[in-house]
């Protein structure tokens, strides 16, 4: 359906579990593509551009993980 094509900023937050002003700086400061529509200058988020979002967030945890192991302060070294 042509209407769940384009997410409002608020849409992503309620996606991402996160406030509307971290949805709105993730807009400003281009991790999150975004396009801006209409006489006011709506902000939307493609449903795929949110997909790519997460899924290199994804990739970004992993690399975290792998470089920053888990270490128990309570496993004798």
């Amino acid at each position: 359906m042509a209407s769940d094509r384009f997410l409002t900023l608020a849409d992503v937050a309620e996606v991402l579990n996160i406030s509307a002003s971290q949805t709105y700086a993730l807009v400003r400061n281009g991790d999150l593509e975004a396009i801006k529509v209409g006489g006011r200058g709506q902000w939307r988020v493609e449903r795929d551009m949110l997909e790519s979002y997460i899924a290199r967030m994804y990739d970004q945890t992993r690399q975290f993980v792998a470089e920053h192991p888990y270490v128990d302060a309570e496993e004798p070294t």
